[in-house]
């Protein structure tokens, strides 16, 4: 069982994400910030962090950058409904970039290859 961080502005994408991840057999918590993202971290181990882009306040990307100075190993999967950041340098350092939509698959699929690795 794989423990996953969703972080997310949206509480109904959180809600919706750690229902899925849990049917998955994965433990997932979520927090609404990057500040809050980072005081998680700095306390507790994750095996992958599911990372919005456009949350209110702060960048993902921004938090991204943070999350990797605290622990370079932890896979981040940038997960937004924006395909404009793709081209961004900065999201190089992520595992992958998942467009949001109503099919999970992809972002289930890709969580399930990162804690078999």
């Amino acid at each position: 069982m794989a423990k996953i961080l969703i972080v997310d502005d949206e509480e109904h994408i959180r809600r919706l994400y750690k229902e899925i991840l849990e049917r998955d057999q994965h433990r997932a918590d979520s927090v609404a910030s990057g500040k809050e993202a980072l005081e998680y971290l700095r306390q507790n181990r994750v095996d992958v962090i599911v990372l919005d882009i456009e949350m209110e306040g702060e960048s993902g990307l921004e938090v991204l950058k943070r999350i990797k100075e605290i622990n370079p190993d932890v896979p981040v999967i940038l997960n937004t409904a924006y395909s404009i950041y793709m081209s961004d340098f900065k999201t190089w350092l992520a595992e992958d970039y998942i467009v949001k939509s109503s099919d999970l698959q992809p972002l289930r699929d890709k969580i399930n290859q990162l804690v078999k690795a």
